[in-house]
């Protein structure tokens, strides 16, 4: 019975862990979406202002540039956050009271989601 109860110990420690490695994939991609977005509207301004030499004026708050921004900050809190989360876990586990929640899963759902309505007029004005 010992073994037994050490064996679903270790399989709940290596799912957590598997939990951690995934919020940290997706935090990676959020750094990795951010990082491009900023580059892209540089990217897409270049030819701009090689016509005209002039700067293309965009909107002071609400650019490509502070979007990818953002995202970046955004992808370093989830990184916080699944840290945060993986040691809340571990002792859980370890104590034998895991108990589910699900208000970090709806916030961050709802901010990844903010985000991505954000980009649509940034997708619109182009």
């Amino acid at each position: 019975m010992a073994n037994q109860n050490r064996d679903s110990r270790l399989r709940e420690h290596l799912a957590n862990e598997r939990t951690f490695l995934a919020w940290l994939r997706t935090s990676i991609a959020l750094i990795g979406f951010g990082l491009a977005i900023a580059r892209f509207g540089l990217f897409l301004r270049q030819p701009q202002m090689t016509k005209s030499q002039q700067i293309f004026q965009n909107h002071p708050v609400f650019n490509s540039e502070n979007l990818g921004l953002c995202l970046v900050i955004f992808g370093l809190v989830f990184i916080g956050l699944a840290a945060w989360r993986y040691n809340k876990v571990f002792w859980q586990i370890e104590r034998a009271d895991y108990r589910t929640n699900r208000f970090l899963i709806y916030f961050l759902l709802g901010i990844v989601m903010f985000i991505g309505v954000l980009t649509i007029p940034l997708l619109l004005i182009r």
